[in-house]
């Protein structure tokens, strides 16, 4: 039977089983802090934008390890009033807000942020267009920080690279992807390999526990069973394979007089 794609998942449906989850992607709290040390100048005047935010795990790292403004964003309101509701419950009112919408066409000013974070989510529109795109909403010589899905190898073997490129289709190797930071107009400052804890601990063990539960929940739906298959499988596949892909977080620095 062939399997089916990320692309033919009911994305509504993918957010209500995430919803419940703390993580909606590979990652730690850790690793957030970690590509934060990267950063130069942080201050009470910084200001970022955390972009493809989810329900906000990562934002509230970044709210917490920073006295930063923050803005995240995301597509789903569900997330963002999750978020929101986090955001009271912390008493982070006053500098840090969600807002709905979409990271490929931003709602905001030229050079309005020192950083652009995104942590598993510039993927779903493209690592360059998401890296050409947000660059003119960074104030000079500011910062973008992303975690994105990346080959550790050259060559890998043809099931696992088709179950990629079938989901992200420019997912390439880290060097390929640093010259993309260097095209895009941005110094390159770090990249590291997010460590197998980030996917197994932290993402494909709380959702193992959710699978029964969402699956009674929509008992006979085709589109959800399919779903936790796909989830189920990716989990097979990265215990398999698991060598030669990974996430990796990518931080790079404006070129202010890039293109000049």
């Amino acid at each position: 039977m062939e399997e089916i794609t990320i692309h033919e998942i009911d994305f509504a449906l993918i957010n209500e089983f995430f919803i419940e989850l703390e993580r909606q992607g590979p990652g730690s709290a850790e690793e957030t802090v970690r590509a934060l040390s990267f950063i130069r100048g942080l201050s009470d005047k910084t200001k970022i934008a955390d972009l493809g935010c989810g329900t906000g795990f990562q934002t509230m790292v970044l709210a917490q390890n920073t006295e930063a403004d923050i803005t995240a964003l995301d597509l789903f309101a569900v997330s963002i009033d999750k978020l929101n509701a986090t955001v009271e419950r912390l008493g982070l009112q006053n500098r840090v807000r969600g807002i709905v919408g979409s990271m490929d066409d931003l709602p905001f000013q030229d050079e309005e942020f020192d950083i652009i974070w995104s942590e598993g989510a510039i993927g779903n529109i493209g690592f360059e267009k998401g890296l050409a795109h947000w660059r003119r909403f960074l104030k000079k010589e500011g910062y973008v920080a992303v975690t994105y899905e990346s080959w550790f190898t050259d060559e890998r073997p043809a099931d696992i690279e088709k179950w990629w490129t079938d989901a992200v289709p420019e997912i390439s190797t880290i060097a390929h992807n640093i010259s993309i930071m260097q095209k895009t107009g941005y110094i390159p400052v770090a990249a590291f390999v997010l460590p197998e804890t980030c996917w197994t601990d932290n993402y494909f063990i709380p959702q193992k526990a959710r699978h029964e539960e969402f699956l009674k929940k929509h008992a006979g739906n085709k589109t959800a069973e399919d779903m936790i298959a796909f989830m189920r499988r990716e989990a097979e596949l990265y215990a398999k394979y698991k060598s030669y892909y990974g996430y990796v977080f990518y931080i790079g620095k404006k070129i202010s007089n890039w293109g000049i």
